[in-house]
């Protein structure tokens, strides 16, 4: 049985007080609500120096990370105006290296994830990071997948937030997913937050998108499936998640979204897809499995149907694509 479960958030100088803050202190309000086993908060920097954050406050550091030893939770790394000096820096990359493999999870918020990918941790994965530093991740590191869109992105056991408050909707997340959506929603509450913003909502414009649905359990499902597009998300089993029929999940869907479950799984994982394509060299294959089709035939005929364009056509595009606006028979989910 597990007596705690331990979290290390990793930071240096000029990192963002909001990328260590948020996490921590959803954490912390986790254990007060009785999460069990409850985390145990630790921050580690190099040499345990204390990490001058770009907001002019000092952090101090209660473990020095040459000295950690494993097993860990979580390990995350906080993102911030000194991410590129903490990607080079040597001492820094080594540490996160070594303890990776000691780690249940690891998570970056922002341009943490630039040390991440120093690390060798992003490799031939789907990562996200902060809308505007995107471009130069990919050129840097091309093996990583990366994808500006979503708030946040899991590939494995690799966790990837967009930055700043996203940090509060990842950590949600893995809330959630530890001790189960009744704890999250308590946390959520003491913090005063909408509980919580789906990993596939858009990092730009996001005020500016249709209102999401007033259902929450059709939220959550939303939450889930732009978390999860590589899972088996048939009407079944989204249905058995929300402990309800497949005729009723199908009529909420109808009424909160306009659509069925069939056709939001498809086109979650339709645009995500695009997204990927136009982000990185991989192979429409490889798109494909990540986002859960079947081939990279069945992507083709999505990608048709959706943009009415081709695979090789959105990767060629200088914008991304609009979805067609027409009306069709259902598409079952790849």
């Amino acid at each position: 049985m597990l007596t705690a479960r331990r979290v290390l958030i990793v930071a240096y100088d000029n990192t963002q007080i909001l990328d260590i803050a948020c996490p921590s202190s959803a954490l912390d309000i986790a254990n007060r609500c009785g999460a069990n086993p409850p985390y145990r908060i630790e921050l580690g920097t190099v040499s345990r120096r204390p990490a001058h954050s770009s907001a002019g406050i000092a952090l101090t550091a209660g473990q020095s990370l040459e000295t950690v030893a494993g097993p860990l939770d979580t390990l995350l790394v906080a993102g911030g105006a000194g991410y590129e000096e903490a990607a080079a820096d040597p001492r820094l990359v080594t540490q996160i290296r070594r303890l990776a493999p000691h780690s249940r999870r690891v998570a970056s918020v922002c341009t943490g994830a630039y040390v991440l990918a120093a690390a060798g941790l992003l490799d031939h994965r789907r990562a996200t990071t902060h809308w505007g530093y995107g471009d130069r991740l990919a050129a840097r590191h091309p093996t990583v997948a990366v994808d500006t869109r979503p708030l946040y992105v899991r590939d494995g056991n690799v966790y990837t937030a967009a930055g700043v408050t996203s940090a509060l909707d990842l950590t949600l997340s893995l809330i959630e997913d530890d001790h189960g959506p009744t704890l999250a929603r308590a946390v959520a509450r003491e913090l005063v937050s909408y509980l919580h913003r789906p990993a596939d909502q858009a990092q730009i414009s996001m005020f500016l998108a249709a209102p999401p649905p007033g259902d929450r359990l059709v939220r959550d499902l939303r939450g889930h499936i732009g978390a999860h597009l590589a899972d088996d998300l048939s009407p079944a089993a989204l249905a058995a998640r929300a402990g309800v029929s497949t005729r009723h999940l199908t009529r909420l869907f109808t009424t909160h979204l306009g659509t069925t479950p069939a056709r939001a799984v498809r086109a979650a994982r339709t645009e995500a897809a695009a997204h990927l394509v136009r982000s990185s060299a991989l192979s429409l294959a490889a798109v494909g499995r990540r986002c859960g089709f079947r081939s990279a035939q069945t992507l083709r005929q999505a990608f048709l149907d959706h943009y009415g364009a081709g695979g090789d056509t959105i990767r060629r595009m200088p914008d991304m694509p609009r979805p067609r606006a027409r009306p069709g028979r259902e598409t079952p989910v790849p």
